[in-house]
C-alpha cells in the first residue's frame, strides 16, 4: 500500500514540517544570540536545512557560516553547544523524544556554484548550444 504523505524524494511530510520547525527554532536561537559562545556571536550562521529520523529521535543539521568563513570553528562551537540547542528545541516542540542534533557543513552551495562554472566553460556552452547543426 502507497502512502500518500510522502513527498517525491520520499520523506514524509510530518518529517519535513518538524525539520522546518527545528530549523526556526535554531535560526531564532543563534540569531537572538541565545547560545553565549564567542564564536556563534561573532559569525553570522545559517541554518539550512534539517533532515530527521523516520523514528524522530535523530536530527542531521546543515549549517554555513556567512560567505563560508571559519566554518571548522563554528561547526566545533555547535558541537560544543549542543547539549543546550537539543534542551531548547525539546522544549518548543512537543514531541515524545528529545531528538538528538548532529552539525553539519552544507555543501550544497559550493556543488551549486561547481556546476555554475562547469556550464559557463565555453566548451560546454558550445555544446549546449542549438540542435540545428547536427
Amino acid at each position: 500500500m502507497a502512502r500518500h504523505n510522502e513527498t517525491p524524494e520520499g520523506r514524509s511530510v510530518r518529517l519535513l514540517r518538524v525539520g522546518e520547525q527545528f530549523r526556526h527554532i535554531l535560526s531564532e536561537l543563534l540569531a537572538r544570540g541565545d547560545v553565549h559562545d564567542d564564536v556563534l556571536t561573532s559569525h553570522s550562521v545559517s541554518i539550512t536545512e534539517v533532515r530527521l529520523s523516520p523514528d524522530l529521535r535523530h536530527a542531521t543539521v546543515f549549517v554555513k557560516s556567512l560567505l563560508g568563513a571559519d566554518e571548522e570553528e563554528v561547526l566545533k562551537a555547535l558541537r560544543t553547544n549542543t547539549a543546550f540547542l537539543q534542551r531548547e528545541v525539546a522544549s518548543r516542540v512537543r514531541l515524545k523524544y528529545a531528538a538528538k542534533l548532529k552539525f553539519l557543513a552544507d555543501e550544497s552551495f559550493d556543488e551549486a556554484s561547481h556546476i555554475e562554472k562547469l556550464l559557463s566553460n565555453p566548451h560546454v556552452v558550445q555544446d549546449l548550444g542549438s540542435d540545428d547543426d547536427t
